[in-house]
C-alpha cells in the first residue's frame, strides 16, 4: 500500500462526543493530496427485540472550501433555535436530571385534588 493511500485512511485528530444512544465523531483526515477535511458520523444505539443491539451511522463529510459556510450557517441556525426557544431542554426524555415518577410519588395526591385542577364543562369550549 501506498503511504498517500494510507495517510487517506489515518485520523489525524479525533474527537468524540456522547449524547444519550448517539455518539458523534469528529475525524479530521488526509486526502490522497495531503490536505485536511472533516468527517462528522453520528452513531445511534438500537436494541433489537432479543435485547443484542446495533448500530446506525451517518456520515458528514466537510471539505475546506466548505468551512465558512457551513459555520455561518451552523451559527445561523443554533442561533435562531435559541433565540426562539431558549437554551433549556423541553423534551424530558433529554434532560439529564429526568426521572419518570410515578403519581403516587408527586405532590397532587399529597394536595386536594380539587385545587389541582379546573372542571371544564365542554360546551364552555
Amino acid at each position: 500500500m501506498s503511504d498517500n493511500y494510507m495517510m487517506e485512511r489515518e485520523e489525524i485528530h479525533s474527537k468524540v462526543m456522547r449524547a444519550g444512544r448517539r455518539t458523534y465523531f469528529f475525524d479530521v483526515r488526509a486526502t490522497k493530496a495531503g490536505d485536511y477535511y472533516l468527517t462528522i458520523t453520528e452513531s445511534k444505539k438500537f436494541t433489537n427485540d432479543d435485547g443484542s443491539f446495533h448500530y446506525k451511522k451517518h456520515k458528514i463529510y466537510l471539505y475546506k472550501e466548505d468551512f465558512t459556510e457551513f459555520k455561518d450557517s451552523l451559527d445561523e441556525m443554533i442561533s435562531f433555535i435559541i433565540d426562539e426557544k431558549g437554551e433549556e431542554v423541553i423534551s424530558e426524555r433529554h434532560q439529564s436530571d429526568y426521572k419518570k415518577e410515578s403519581a403516587q410519588g408527586t405532590d397532587i395526591e399529597n394536595n386536594d385534588s380539587t385545587s389541582s385542577f379546573t372542571d371544564v364543562d365542554f360546551e364552555d369550549i
